[in-house]
């Protein structure tokens, strides 16, 4: 198991980070979550496979 450190979470969700439009991608948060500042880690290497 990785372990990921920080002193502000207050809540940690897993997610796959999907292609969005002709050149960018998003990942999806709880609705809860609008407005609230948030972190994103990326903890694997992209696949190429799936596009840029």
């Amino acid at each position: 198991m990785d372990r990921y450190e920080t002193d502000d979470a207050e809540e940690v969700i897993d997610r796959s980070v999907k292609p969005f439009g002709s050149g960018g991608a998003h990942i999806t948060v709880p609705k809860r979550w609008i407005g609230a500042e948030v972190k994103v880690v990326r903890v694997s290497e992209s696949d190429p496979s799936d596009g840029e």
